[in-house]
Order: structure tokens, then C-alpha cells, then sequence
């Protein structure tokens, strides 16, 4: 199932049958083989051992995959589902060498089929973005950017919140396609909103094999949509980092020579945020909100915080200081010469960009 023409690894959503097939099963144990064999002997389910190759054959009719799915966690460790190898064929064939390059973990296919409700998500396109102003510091009613935030809707119209959205994309292996989808997204509604400041949009450098292959569509996007590149900031989740320095320093070479600017988010969060500033050398560093949050009130915060500012200010790095929820939060970050703020204090993300917010005095 292809979303788009371009990158198979980003673009392509795996299938997750559930029509009357054959599951091959490879145990990594004879014990779980045994365990299992039993399970569907006592079950009444319909197999096939074969001792030779050390695999059991499942007949599945209709729903049958999603029945032993369920109960296999009563079965088998955690550790031998992860070490179980299976292959879904349709119909009563025999698998043939094309069908090989398919075989999985079965916990992957579990996780897989277990997340149906996600690659429809992404099939479908039901995928939306709510925009959380960006303002200046010191004018809160001056909007400077928006940042795209995203969101799912159930069949029903429902949202379904990031997190949710993002904790099954990981374990289902799909971190890829949602994270190309947001992007596009983010873009499709700033356009159609006629968003006119910067634009912030979120990535995750773990869902990029190659920039200039794996980016070139969001690149494309944005260029067809007639967002001036400049207006254009792509965050980098210093939580959520690659683990080869490498890898991400090309991710934030290929953004800047499309004409696009680079943010380091949740500055504060990892141990290593202090490298990522010499490594990348972002044009903005937004403060994690748990080192902001509370930060009049806390010495250990207010001096981290002040020297993280007091860095951003000599390297000519704008800053963003995130969650924003109280005056007083307000106040100190403004005194110590923070560029801009965002959190509820100032708006909560909303389904349209706005084009002022209140301004905020101490």
C-alpha cells in the first residue's frame, strides 16, 4: 500500500491481512515449539508440525490471525515471541522465494496487525494539525511563529492524541511513514490556513535513512506550496536524536541547503544538549518546559537555565522558552532575555493559527 511516489521505506504502509491463509511459524526453542504445538492442539485449531525445519504451519480462516495473536501472550515468553520468526501467506500455497524478504518477528506481525487502526489512519489521510503560537517575549501579543502539532481522528472524528499516535508508530515499526505524514501534513494546513509567520515543524531523525533521498518530498512540499523556505524551521527532538552524530549533522545539512533553518527542541532534556549545540549550530534552541516549569521558584533550574541563555546569546542563537504556564514563569524568563515564549499562558494549540494573541504585562 504506497501513500506517494518517491521513498519505499517512508512511503509504503505494510498490508495487515487478516483473509484465510497459512502462518508459518519458525520457534526460536524446541521448549516453545512444544509450547505452542500444544496450545493448538488443545485449542482445536488446525496445524501442521514440521519437525525437519523445526516450523509450525497454522490454517487461519477469517479473524483467525487476530484470535491467535491474543492469545499467544498466554503462550509463549516475551522472548520467545520476539524470537519467533512468521510469515502470513494467502490462500493454501506454499511460501516461494518472494515471499521470504517477508518474514518477520512475530511479535512485530502481532504488533502489526495489533495496529491496523494506525495504517488505516495513514491510508486514509485522517490526520490533522493543530497550530500553538510563537511570541515574543517581551510584545506576548507579537506572534512570530507557529508550531505544527500533530493530531489523528478516529473514524468517528474523534482526536487522537500524538502520543498515542507516536508510541504505536515505534512499536509497530511505522515511525517512518507517520513521521513523513506529519511533516506533509503540517504543510497542507499551514497552506490552507494561509499561515503567514514562521513554521515550525517537528521531525524524528531515527525515521530518516537518507536525507537526500528520504526528505526530498517534504522539500518538494514545501517549495509547491509557496511557504518562503526562510519561514521554515525544522525541530529536532534532542531527546528523540539519531545516535550517529553523522547521520544527524547530514539531516541538518540537507535542511539548510534547501533554504530551510533548524531548531534544537527540548534543550535541557538529555545529557548531551551541550554537544548537539557545537555539533549542529542551530539557528534556535527551545528550553524544555520541565527545566522552565517553575523556574523562579527553583535555584538549580534558574542557574541552568541562565547559562544555557547566557551560551545561546554569544553564539547568536534565538531561543524559545517552551510551557510557558505562569506569570511568574513569564516574568523570569523575560528578565533573563529569552527571545520568545510559548505555553497555555500565552494560547493552547487550536486547529487554526492566529494572528495575534493577548499581550501579557508583569
Amino acid at each position: 500500500m504506497t501513500l506517494l511516489n518517491g521513498c519505499g521505506r517512508c512511503q509504503t504502509l505494510p498490508e495487515t491481512p487478516d483473509a484465510p491463509g497459512r502462518l508459518f511459524l519458525w520457534p526460536p526453542l524446541g521448549h516453545s515449539l512444544g509450547k505452542l504445538v500444544a496450545h493448538l492442539r488443545d485449542s482445536g485449531g488446525t496445524f501442521q508440525l514440521r519437525t525437519d525445519v523445526q516450523c509450525v504451519v497454522v490454517g487461519m480462516g477469517e479473524g483467525g490471525l487476530r484470535k491467535l495473536f491474543a492469545s499467544l501472550p498466554n503462550v509463549l515468553t516475551a522472548e520467545e515471541v520476539r524470537g519467533t520468526r512468521a510469515l502470513f501467506v494467502e490462500g493454501d500455497g506454499e511460501p516461494g522465494l518472494a515471499d521470504f524478504p517477508r518474514v518477520d518477528s512475530l511479535q512485530r506481525l502481532t504488533t502489526l496487525h495489533q495496529s491496523g487502526w494506525l495504517v488505516d489512519m495513514l491510508a486514509e489521510s485522517r490526520l490533522t494539525t493543530f497550530f500553538q503560537p510563537i511570541v515574543h517575549a517581551q510584545d506576548t501579543s507579537r506572534v512570530f511563529a507557529h508550531e505544527a502539532l500533530l493530531r489523528g481522528r478516529d473514524r468517528d472524528g474523534a482526536l487522537v492524541p500524538p502520543n498515542r499516535l507516536f508510541d504505536t508508530a515505534r512499536e509497530a515499526d511505522l515511525l517512518f511513514q507517520l513521521d513523513l505524514a506529519a511533516r506533509t501534513t503540517a504543510i497542507r494546513e499551514a497552506v490552507r490556513h494561509q499561515l503567514s509567520t514562521h513554521l515550525f515543524i517537528n521531525f524524528t531523525p531515527t525515521a530518516i535513512y537518507d536525507p537526500a533521498y528520504c526528505l526530498r518530498s517534504t522539500a518538494a512540499a514545501i517549495r509547491e506550496s509557496g511557504i518562503p523556505e526562510s519561514h521554515v524551521v525544522f525541530e529536532i527532538i534532542e531527546s528523540d536524536r539519531a545516535a550517529n552524530a553523522a547521520h544527524l549533522r547530514a539531516i541538518v545539512d540537507f535542511y539548510r541547503a534547501a533554504g530551510f533553518k533548524v531548531a534544537l527542541d527540548d534543550l535541557g532534556a538529555g545529557y548531551s544538549s551541550l554537544n548537539l549545540i557545537h555539533q549542529l549550530r542551530p539557528e534556535f534552541m527551545k528550553l524544555d518546559m520541565e527545566l522552565v516549569r517553575g523556574v523562579h521558584a527553583d535555584p538549580y533550574k534558574a542557574s541552568i537555565v541562565q547559562k544555557l541563555l547566557e551560551i545561546a546569546r554569544q553564539l547568536g542563537i534565538q531561543t524559545v522558552a517552551e510551557g510557558i504556564e505562569t506569570p511568574e514563569e513569564l516574568s523570569w524568563v523575560r528578565r533573563h532575555g529569552v527571545d520568545f515564549v510559548q505555553g497555555y499562558l500565552i494560547a493552547k494549540p487550536a486547529g487554526a493559527p492566529v494572528s495575534t494573541t493577548p499581550r501579557i504585562t508583569d
